[in-house]
């Protein structure tokens, strides 16, 4: 970035004259010295074709659409899948409300998102740069790159396991994680053509999950009645804490935090007239109507996963797949299912081998595919991500290579170490670590895009609405009270203080930080006795490119 952007000037007088009545040396001041500029993702603004007639336009749909998909991708990963594959298993379709509701919670998140990029013309990285003191504003940053390199892990393992399966066990895991360096420099040089094919392929990886996973759920044909009676009746009859486990990990799954921070700058590669309230409404209306038809495709995606596993594998013992797998067409597969009658315990490599067993090698390895597609999709979706976050944070630009570099290298050294030294079971078991890593951390985005999305004197007329706060406040007490629940569930299975000192003074910052982003978010909804000293900020006027404060972006 290049100095600073018409939008960034325009904030500037906002932000020294709302808060020369606070300790300047408080207020963040964007760099203005000249920082050599890459091509990135947010340099292609997509035009909107303008019509006067009144009412609903496809053709305006089909111009905002993009950014809804690459968000869904997040909903589509390894750690979703394993999780629903999981959740078939254990609680067949019991939970399959559950499911329904997480992704409703989710596009609730997402909705924040669109806002506040769409009416301020900024992300949530670089308001919270504008907003929180500095060390708030790190710790965010490093709590987000945490969150990505998680999710680049998990798209790591799932594609070692997807090469593993394709090849019958020829290329090993360690040569499967290797393999993915090459995915992310494919996806660099995809990315020069342009912004909308860049889309376009992402839409071509998730109509491949669907097809894949839709093929899966013909062949094993679930009883439908039994599928719509777990989508809409919110009850789970005879559930333990098993159970109760599986359904907070579906939370966990679906809403990714740094999912957040990318759909709010996404939705800045569309050409809208801020200066004009109708439009910036306009484009709200359609960027959340794409974003609903996206976590639809995402939500049917996920349902043909957890249906088909509940349907055939619910329950199943070990004995019974063991024996199916020695008479099938893969039964080289049969050693990794031990003769006992204990219920089997599936992941996404065992979930793809007992559909080999019992549907045929043809399932197997379609499964693979639709394994592979979802790994892979979520590969540049981090990318992006992790530039935006560290750029909206820090203020400091890098090179899309050395991004990647840096997010894959975190990713796949602790990944391959696993897969060279440990068996599959271990590998697949850290997809269920990196999912409950996704729920701990996501007070983290929540709370800032809450914060701001209800901060009238940046949102102005598209601030939260009194339904919104309390339906987003429901939310946030909904995760924070998941990670109670983890973290309850968890401490017992520890032993000696070793671990628990270092946990207990972990959980005591963690708390300490949530607090502090709770007040902060109190203060934007306008709880005036709290603010103190640069706190004044989340009550002044700081002016940014919203309507009425510039011209076209």
């Amino acid at each position: 970035m290049s100095g600073s952007s018409p939008a960034m000037a325009s904030l500037e007088p906002g932000i020294t004259g709302s808060l020369n009545q606070t300790d300047p040396s408080n207020i963040p001041v964007p760099p203005h010295h000249p920082v050599p500029r890459a091509q990135t993702y947010l340099d292609e603004l997509i035009s909107i074709p303008r019509g006067s007639a009144p009412g609903f336009s496809f053709r305006k749909l089909w111009a905002f659409t993009g950014p809804g998909f690459l968000m869904s991708i997040a909903y589509l990963d390894p750690g979703n899948v394993e999780s629903d594959l999981q959740c078939g298993a254990v609680a067949g379709f019991k939970l399959l409300w559950v499911l329904l509701w997480a992704t409703v919670l989710g596009l609730l998140c997402q909705r924040l998102a669109i806002r506040l990029g769409v009416v301020t013309g900024k992300d949530l990285a670089e308001i919270c740069y504008l907003y929180y003191p500095r060390v708030p504003r790190v710790l965010l940053w490093l709590m987000m790159e945490i969150a990505i390199i998680g999710s680049d892990m998990q798209e790591v393992i799932g594609t070692a396991i997807a090469f593993s399966l394709l090849s019958a066990g020829r290329i090993p895991l360690w040569g499967g994680v290797l393999i993915t360096i090459t995915d992310t420099l494919f996806f660099l040089f995809l990315d020069k053509y342009g912004l909308r094919k860049l889309e376009a392929f992402f839409g071509l990886l998730i109509t491949i999950m669907a097809l894949t996973f839709g093929y899966e759920y013909v062949v094993v044909k679930p009883a439908q009645m039994e599928v719509l009676k777990g989508i809409f009746l919110p009850y789970c009859p005879g559930c333990g804490r098993e159970e109760l486990l599986q359904a907070v990990g579906i939370v966990g799954a679906i809403i990714m935090p740094h999912n957040i921070f990318l759909h709010s700058s996404l939705v800045k590669t569309r050409a809208i007239d801020r200066s004009k309230k109708e439009e910036v409404k306009e484009a709200n209306m359609y960027f959340l109507t794409e974003s609903c038809l996206a976590l639809f495709v995402s939500f049917l995606i996920n349902l043909f996963v957890m249906a088909v596993f509940g349907e055939a594998f619910y329950h199943q013992r070990n004995e019974d797949v063991h024996n199916k797998c020695v008479n099938s067409s893969v039964s080289h597969y049969a050693s990794i299912f031990p003769i006992n009658n204990e219920t089997v315990s599936v992941d996404i490599y065992q979930g793809g081998v007992i559909l080999g067993c019992y549907f045929g090698a043809a399932a197997l390895y379609i499964w693979a595919v639709g394994i592979l597609a979802a790994g892979q999709s979520s590969t540049m979706t981090g990318t992006y991500a992790g530039q935006f976050v560290m750029e909206g944070f820090l203020q400091l630009r890098w090179s899309r290579f050395t991004r990647v570099l840096l997010t894959r290298s975190l990713a796949i050294l602790p990944t391959l170490f696993v897969a060279a030294f440990r068996d599959i079971s271990q590998l697949t078991g850290m997809n269920d670590l990196l999912n409950v890593l996704q729920s701990i951390l996501l007070p983290f985005a929540v709370l800032p895009v809450l914060t701001f999305t209800s901060l009238r004197p940046l949102m102005h007329d598209f601030a939260n609405g009194l339904l919104g706060k309390v339906l987003m406040s429901l939310i946030t007490g909904l995760v924070c009270a998941i990670n109670v629940y983890f973290v309850v569930d968890f401490l017992p299975t520890l032993r000696g203080l070793g671990y628990l000192i270092p946990l207990g003074l972990l959980l005591v910052a963690y708390v300490a930080f949530v607090i502090y982003l709770l007040w902060t978010c109190s203060i934007a909804h306008g709880a005036r006795f709290l603010p103190r000293g640069r706190f004044n900020r989340f009550s002044f006027d700081l002016t940014v490119a919203g309507p009425g404060a510039a011209g076209p972006q």
